[in-house]
């Protein structure tokens, strides 16, 4: 992996199955997420970073949050450490308002 693209992308970016790393917190995962989202909460990053996955056409992997804030400090330390990665504008907020396609651990998905 080479390290972060600079330019955020949007949630329009990105197919609605887009395989990317969600940083949120486990009930904000558990309430709405994108289908093949891939949760590592931000503080457990540095600890698990082997456990990020690399996209089949080796584009860089999205980051997700809330808003794109937490995103944005993964993308920075990720990148930081060589990591091809991205992070994606307006977070799940954005992804939710945009109409993507969401799943929940339970009940109807939600951004929390």
């Amino acid at each position: 992996m080479l390290g972060a693209m600079n330019t955020p992308i949007t949630p329009q970016d990105l197919p609605d199955d887009a395989l990317m790393v969600d940083v949120r917190e486990p009930d904000e995962f558990a309430a709405g997420h994108a289908p093949n989202a891939v949760h590592i909460p931000l503080g457990d990053v540095p600890a698990r970073v082997a456990e990020l996955p690399e996209t089949e056409d080796g584009s860089p992997l999205p980051i997700i949050c809330r808003s794109g804030g937490r995103s944005g400090r993964a993308v920075q330390w990720l990148a930081n450490q060589g990591y091809d990665i991205v992070n994606v504008d307006g977070g799940m907020k954005a992804w939710s308002a945009a109409g993507k396609q969401m799943v929940a651990e339970s009940g109807t998905p939600e951004v929390l």
